[in-house]
């Protein structure tokens, strides 16, 4: 069940919640509220964190006696250097409360005051309740546990007509982060293509989008070859998801999307270990966000009008499969020689990529979990930022940053794209060489979005998380829906020309 945010004005020692939630800066320096908290509690707040050896360090938690205080539990909860507070470290604090309070039930802080003047507290209150939201998040369905505990968040201080709407932004934010997240981590022999579409389907109907799905006859009558071929090893037939939103009032322009949907890789003939293919669920990560990031876009008021395009397949080695040195005709008319089938994930791209560039957008992005060769490179809490356009690089980039999701951009030199040449076709789908492997896919990529302000982000190395860390939670993440959201929220057209690579 969705979680509810608001704001209250009520002085934090008379807060009614299971929980109160008081930060403390580095030092142990009780942030505001705290010596209310402090007093009502017998003045033993400073005992209770010196025997204990808190320090107010990020994300360090402390129960304390509650005393007087109405709320039945405190805890301390620390927020790192005074000068230092940060929109995402917030985020991180609001989901160490609620990972240390698993079975409250109402949970009150006044997280939001540690905002220095000046600072951006509408991004602060949306943050606290996207980490809060997401700090609650489980995915049960196939196990015993308990659901998640958390229905109420409340926020202490001045009413505020703005922060209040960053509040229930923030809780439709965390709630298409969590669509993602489900979606990833179904297992792929239930969140096969079709599934996949039927989910999409779902998100429209709750997100006022228009939709439409082409089945694997309408796939080949479109041109869509890379999808198309990919396909033909699997049993389970492919699918092209078209998602429209159509905002009202002023539009400031039009962005299309388009996310890889590899719903299970297995590499197909180009066959990968059994260890790589431990995790291969989550391939469609890139398909997630977007379908994540649409289904929030009219909850967040957004004015772009955005057009997404989800290509989904599974990639197997099936007796129709593709066999290296096979040609593909792609969307857009270009041929590809298909060396290594386990690099098919730039092949449904090419032709997600096409039919974006047909709509004529003022600019593109797509996400794609694509090239180990990224999470070599980056880790796997970091994505790759390629593209065509520094404007537009610079729009992305900066609005992942307020997100909280880090990105980094590499370039797309073009030295390396003779490496591409094929003998036989327009292209080939890798190099003979072991370097540059996520630089060489963005240039494959490129091929196919004309001269349209483009993004690429690789995110293969954060799409999944091998453990909790703050407010991720093991198991697909939902990287970039936050991102998109925000992109999308604060579009502005890239100027003709402008920066173009």
């Amino acid at each position: 069940m969705p979680i509810t945010a608001s704001l209250s004005s009520s002085a934090p020692a008379k807060v009614n919640a299971d929980v109160l939630a008081v930060p403390v800066f580095a030092g142990r320096v009780l942030g505001p509220g705290g010596k209310a908290v402090d007093a009502a509690a017998g003045g033993t707040l400073d005992a209770f964190m010196t025997e204990a050896g808190f320090e107010g360090k990020a994300e360090e938690t402390l129960a304390v006696p509650a005393g007087k205080l109405n709320a039945k539990a405190v805890l301390l909860v620390g927020v790192g250097d005074k000068k230092a507070v940060s929109v995402n470290g917030l985020r991180r604090a609001a989901a160490a409360v609620v990972r240390r309070s698993p079975k409250a039930k109402t949970i009150a802080t006044t997280l939001l005051d540690t905002v220095p003047p000046g600072g951006d507290r509408i991004g602060a209150a949306q943050a606290v309740a996207e980490g809060a939201a997401l700090g609650a998040y489980k995915f049960l369905r196939y196990k015993k546990g308990d659901a998640p505990a958390l229905e109420k968040l409340t926020l202490l201080g001045k009413k505020d007509d703005k922060i209040a709407q960053a509040l229930d932004r923030g809780v439709a934010v965390a709630g298409a982060v969590a669509l993602a997240r489900d979606l990833v981590n179904e297992p792929a022999g239930a969140m096969t293509p079709s599934q996949l579409a039927e989910e999409a389907r779902r998100a429209a109907e709750d997100g006022g989008l228009d939709i439409e799905v082409l089945d694997e006859v309408e796939i080949a009558n479109q041109g869509l070859g890379g999808l198309l071929g990919v396909s033909l090893g699997s049993d389970q037939p492919p699918r092209l998801v078209k998602l429209t939103y159509t905002p009202k009032g002023k539009v400031a322009g039009t962005v299309a999307l388009v996310g890889k949907g590899i719903t299970f890789d297995s590499g197909g003939l180009s066959l990968k270990t059994a260890d790589g293919m431990e995790t291969m669920k989550t391939d469609m990560s890139g398909a997630a966000a977007v379908i994540g990031a649409m289904s929030v876009l009219r909850a967040a008021g957004v004015q772009t009008k955005v057009i997404a395009f989800v290509p989904t397949t599974e990639n197997m080695p099936g007796g129709r499969a593709i066999k290296p040195g096979d040609v593909l005709k792609i969307r857009n008319g270009k041929t590809v020689e298909v060396l290594n089938t386990d690099a098919e994930g730039r092949l449904i791209l090419a032709d997600g990529l096409s039919l974006a560039a047909e709509e004529k957008p003022d600019a593109v992005i797509d996400l794609a979990t694509l090239t180990g060769a990224c999470v070599v490179a980056l880790g796997m809490k970091i994505a790759g930022l390629m593209g065509n356009d520094d404007p537009w690089i610079g729009q992305v980039r900066d609005a992942a940053e307020r997100a909280g999701e880090s990105v980094w951009h590499l370039p797309l030199p073009q030295e390396y794209r003779k490496d591409l040449d094929s003998e036989i076709a327009d292209l080939k789908n890798i190099t003979g060489g072991r370097g540059g492997g996520a630089l060489t896919a963005g240039l494959f990529l490129s091929e196919f979005t004309g001269d349209i302000p483009w993004v690429h982000l690789d995110i293969a190395g954060p799409a999944r998380a091998s453990g909790d860390d703050g407010y991720i939670a093991k198991g697909g993440t939902g990287f970039g829906v936050r991102t998109l959201v925000e992109v999308l929220s604060t579009f502005e057209k890239p100027k003709a020309g402008a920066g173009k690579k």
